[in-house]
């Protein structure tokens, strides 16, 4: 059976989404079957895959609120080995909508099952919030990875964070576990990244991946044309960097490479 990987932060614009699409393509270009879900109501991971979200018939809300089998959800996307279950904007009201019942917390995990088994590792691409589809997510997961961001007030916010995955995994999820914390946005020029990426390790010690995710113009557009960096720029210093950072992740899981 696959692993799940939620991919958490509830601050927005730290690089969480661009870490979920390249993880997932690096993993893929590691010769796993990957699946990617995007339960971001932005849906930047549709969009940063090439995906035009008007298009499509079916999507993550169909299989979370109208009971649509999760298989049915999935689409093909450009990327070697990487499927997604693509997202709307439907589920930014899915929240209030849940949140008026009692048993909203297990329905990601429930139709992620059925499915699980396809897949060698299915990555969650998680909101920017503490909401209840970011609990249901890390209920479905496995293992949480955390990007943070190597600047200013990059701590801000993680006891919050890391209280929220305490309290799902004594309530709902024992067996989630935290894979690690990847410092993205890393700017080696400046004396404060190096400084925060200090800071980070000394708060969260050998969870830090060694691998560092510099800021990178090509990683930057990439998104923009629908691509993981894999497949806009293979040789840019960001491809070097998600590259890297699926070997250490796979070699933390305890998988074959």
């Amino acid at each position: 059976m696959g692993k799940t990987i939620g991919i958490f932060n509830q601050k927005g614009g730290v690089g969480k989404t661009t870490t979920a699409i390249n993880l997932a393509a690096g993993l893929g270009r590691r010769n796993k079957k990957v699946l990617l879900i995007d339960l971001d109501p932005q849906g930047n991971a549709t969009s940063g895959l090439g995906i035009d979200k008007d298009s499509l018939e079916l999507n993550v809300y169909d299989a979370i609120h109208n009971g649509v089998p999760m298989v049915d959800t999935v689409i093909g996307t450009n990327a070697k080995n990487l499927w997604l279950v693509p997202s709307d904007i439907d589920l930014a009201g899915l929240e209030i909508e849940l949140a008026q019942t009692d048993d909203w917390h297990h329905l990601i995990k429930e139709s992620i099952v059925e499915i699980k088994d396809d897949y060698d590792i299915i990555i969650i691409d998680c909101p920017p919030s503490l909401g209840i589809l970011s609990i249901m997510s890390l209920i479905a997961s496995d293992y949480v990875l955390v990007p943070i961001q190597s600047e200013f007030y990059a701590l801000e916010g993680t006891g919050q964070l890391l209280e929220t995955i305490k309290m799902v995994q004594g309530n709902y999820n024992p067996e989630l576990e935290i894979l690690g914390v990847v410092m993205v946005m890393h700017d080696s020029r400046t004396r404060l990244s190096s400084d925060v990426v200090e800071e980070v390790r000394n708060v969260f010690g050998d969870a830090v991946f060694k691998t560092l995710i510099n800021r990178n113009v090509r990683l930057a557009e990439a998104p923009s044309y629908g691509m993981s960096i894999f497949d806009y720029d293979r040789i840019s210093k960001g491809a070097w960097n998600y590259r890297a950072l699926s070997k250490e992740i796979l070699d933390r899981m305890g998988e074959d490479d």
